[in-house]
């Protein structure tokens, strides 16, 4: 964690769908005011998780810090939401650096798709049939069948959200592993996934891919009937997120290990 800017006075206002959002969003601008995201020195994003996402990604480029203010049902990646003193508390929140997943698929016909995941890359059974999928970690075949509803690949960041309810670890900020998290193991039944060095190359290899159809997600961006995925944290793309002081990312990762 690092110090925000101290100064901040441009402020773009986002939110989500939900006309709740919305009118907060109204509120916030004519008190406070907007501006272009373009032109922000902080974007505050208004929703739930899955619009602090969309936000993140959609400013990859700019790397513009995102303050989040809960707007949502879940809102783990979010502030709560107050509209006093907003400015004064933005200038004194706790920035967050996070890198993203790599994933890279290739499909039957030899098409290459990549995108980015803030929290994971899933791999997903498409039909009624079990996933059959070999896994390798820097080139080496760590297992060669693994049959599975699906597995996936989480950041520190992401480790609280879907792996956490795979069963798989919630991993500190700061511990530079990432989670291979199995979902559903029918084959090995008792194998409960992985911690990885944050450098692994991950690559899983569809088996029986007409018979047993695989689709890949990073985040929200799916790519279906794959046949060969590879995964490998992105060091070069930085993400910023801005969390109250007392409250941060790190802090709210310790905290979800105690809870009830």
């Amino acid at each position: 964690m690092a110090a925000a800017p101290r100064s901040v006075h441009k402020l773009a206002f986002v939110a989500s769908d939900r006309p709740e959002a919305q009118a907060v969003r109204a509120h916030l601008a004519s008190r406070y005011g907007d501006v272009p995201e373009s032109q922000a020195e902080v974007i505050v994003a208004l929703g739930g998780d899955g619009f602090m996402l969309e936000t993140l990604h959609r400013n990859l480029a700019s790397r513009t810090p995102i303050y989040g203010m809960n707007q949502g049902s879940v809102g783990f990646l979010m502030n709560e939401y107050n509209d006093e003193g907003l400015v004064e508390r933005i200038n004194a929140a706790e920035l967050a650096v996070i890198y993203p997943l790599a994933m890279t698929t290739r499909d039957a016909s030899g098409k290459i798709e990549r995108a980015l995941a803030i929290n994971e890359v899933s791999l997903l059974r498409q039909t009624r049939q079990t996933a059959k999928l070999s896994v390798s970690i820097d080139g080496k075949v760590r297992m060669a069948e693994l049959f599975c509803d699906g597995v996936m690949v989480a950041t520190p960041a992401g480790s609280t959200a879907y792996n956490l309810s795979a069963h798989g670890p919630i991993i500190p900020l700061d511990a530079r592993v990432l989670a291979l998290t199995p979902i559903s193991a029918f084959r090995p039944r008792r194998w409960r996934g992985a911690l990885l060095p944050h450098r692994a190359q991950v690559k899983f290899e569809v088996l029986e891919a007409e018979k047993r159809p695989v689709s890949a997600v990073a985040d929200n961006f799916e790519v279906r009937d794959v046949i060969e995925v590879s995964i490998a944290e992105d060091r070069h793309t930085k993400l910023h997120m801005l969390f109250d002081a007392g409250r941060s990312l790190e802090e709210r990762v310790l905290a979800e290990q105690f809870s009830a």
